[in-house]
């Protein structure tokens, strides 16, 4: 068992019954808050679907009718990839709803989706060569830390 769970399987930080009434009363309501969100999070992936098919209509009626340009179908990634990543966003809240489970290998897998997006939508004509410098540093960055923390396990 991890060092920072107690033997419920709940994180020291939270633990479910506390000597301070208002210190349990508070942890109680951040657990719930961490449950809320997760019910958020579907609501914003379920608006996210709505969104890609929207997307797609809309770039698919426009004329020529059928026919996708290049800024179409990266517009449509992008679309599809911020379902993707309020996917990962939602299995985060629900691991740390299950208290059992630290995932710092998937925080940083869900943080390297989400700066990939980003590179994936880039229009280069309206970018300055330090910011696409500063994001290669973020992706490499992001990239080491999961190659490490995958190497550990």
């Amino acid at each position: 068992m991890d060092k920072n769970l107690n033997g419920k399987g709940h994180h020291e930080e939270l633990p479910d019954h506390h000597d301070d009434p208002l210190i349990e009363f508070l942890h109680r309501t951040i657990r719930n808050a961490v449950k809320v969100l997760a019910v958020l999070m579907v609501f914003v992936i379920i608006w996210g679907i709505g969104d890609v098919i929207y997307v797609l209509y809309i770039r698919l009626n426009t004329p020529p009718v059928f026919l996708l340009s290049i800024s179409d179908i990266l517009a449509t990634f992008g679309a599809f990839l911020a379902v993707l990543i309020a996917i990962e966003i939602f299995i985060n809240i629900t691991l740390y709803i299950r208290n059992d489970v630290l995932p710092v290998n998937l925080v940083v897998a869900t943080a390297l989706m989400a700066i990939s997006r980003k590179v994936i939508i880039f229009d280069f004509k309206e970018l300055t060569p330090m910011y696409i410098l500063a994001t290669a540093a973020v992706v490499l960055a992001l990239g080491v830390t999961y190659w490490l923390i995958s190497k550990k396990q």
